[in-house]
């Protein structure tokens, strides 16, 4: 992985400083661009890197909270450079993580004249982008796929590794492709409208690449946590720039999740199975928050981690707003049940990613339901 900074990546940006990290995949590489004022840029972005030619038929994908706030400044930066852009806009949250829009946005992209060459951007969180870049990579086998992340949770994670997909009554994301992006573009200047509840929800992502993969990133975050709750600028590039790198580096040598790139599900199996028990009404960061307490339990009764390592983990998230509790109408019937259906079920087994300590971890197959109770049973005695 290759990584450089810039005080002009993109001229005239309005910025004093962007940083920029590459996704090294041989032909399939692509550069995530991050900094205050990258947004108003796409056009420019764009025709610098389709400068040997392409569509200028172009489409924009939002969903109907950010586009009014971001959706003027990036259409008018495309039209300047000479796209003809089609918005399409989709209801916010998860419940948009369907084939029912996925249906609908092939045929805007039908209207619209979206031919093999024509760039198709994602604008908005993480559910935008992962519809987006799936309708993408099946829209005449594939279009070129941009990614403009506007909160927290898709600039740490979803924007960067190439997953994208939409969800099914039986689990979330069963349905989707790996399909890499080619441009990442990180606007700082959108975090400053996220709710405090999204903000945070956010951040629990970047708890999750620091547990598994940067032990001093994880105390740089215990250390920071003020600044990072303010929203600090400075602080601010510099966690989006470690989340990438770390991101970055685990697609690189694992791009398609045959090996290493699984430890990103750290927190994800128990936390996607309360995702669909609250009906997604709770935000993915807060699911994914109880889903790495609930490992890490599961891992200090194994005597794998230690009890003082969980208890920081605890802590942070506390200090997040974030839950540290599985609700009480959840059985554990309910969990065990999706966690089968989950896509890192092998074999019958289902995967659980185990922090053995902050920036190492452990693949398991063999956690028995009863461990799983043990650890949901801890969370609730600790409400």
């Amino acid at each position: 992985m290759a990584f450089r900074r810039t005080r002009d990546i993109v001229a005239g940006m309005a910025t004093s400083a962007v940083r920029e990290v590459r996704v090294e995949l041989g032909p399939r590489s692509y550069a995530v661009r991050i900094g205050a004022g990258v947004l108003p840029q796409a056009g420019r972005a764009l025709r610098e890197l389709f400068a040997q030619g392409g569509s200028m038929q172009a489409a924009v994908v939002t969903d109907e909270n950010v586009g009014p706030a971001y959706a003027p400044r990036v259409l008018d930066s495309l039209r300047q450079a000479g796209y003809h852009v089609h918005l399409v806009t989709v209801p916010p949250g998860d419940a948009s993580k369907s084939l029912t829009q996925a249906s609908r946005l092939y045929n805007e992209l039908a209207s619209a004249h979206i031919e093999r060459t024509s760039p198709v951007i994602a604008l908005g969180g993480g559910m935008v982008g992962d519809l987006t870049g799936f309708v993408a990579a099946t829209w005449l086998r594939g279009v070129p796929f941009i990614q403009c992340p506007t909160t927290v949770e898709a600039d740490v994670d979803a924007s960067v590794g190439g997953k994208t997909g939409v969800n099914h009554p039986a689990g979330k994301n069963l349905i989707g492709a790996f399909y890499q992006p080619r441009l990442v573009l990180m606007d700082i200047a959108a975090l400053d409208t996220l709710t405090d509840r999204d903000f945070r929800a956010g951040l629990a992502e970047s708890i999750k690449h620091a547990a598994i993969r940067d032990a001093s990133f994880f105390e740089w975050q215990e250390a920071n946590i003020g600044r990072i709750l303010s929203r600090d600028r400075d602080v601010m590039i510099d966690l989006l720039e470690r989340n990438v790198r770390i991101k970055a580096d685990v697609v690189a040598a694992d791009e398609r999740e045959t090996g290493l790139r699984a430890i990103l599900n750290f927190g994800h199996t128990i936390g996607h199975a309360v995702e669909s028990l609250v009906n997604y009404e709770w935000r993915h960061g807060e699911c994914v928050a109880v889903g790495m307490l609930a490992a890490a339990w599961i891992a200090v009764r194994r005597s794998i981690m230690r009890e003082e390592d969980a208890r920081r983990l605890r802590a942070i998230l506390k200090l997040l707003d974030l839950p540290t509790e599985i609700p009480e109408n959840i059985s554990v019937e309910a969990i065990m049940r999706l966690t089968r259906m989950d896509k890192k079920v092998a074999e019958g087994r289902v995967r659980f990613v185990l922090v053995s300590q902050f920036g190492e971890t452990t693949m398991r197959d063999d956690v028995s339901e009863q461990e799983i109770r043990r650890a949901v049973g801890i969370m609730r005695a600790r409400a």
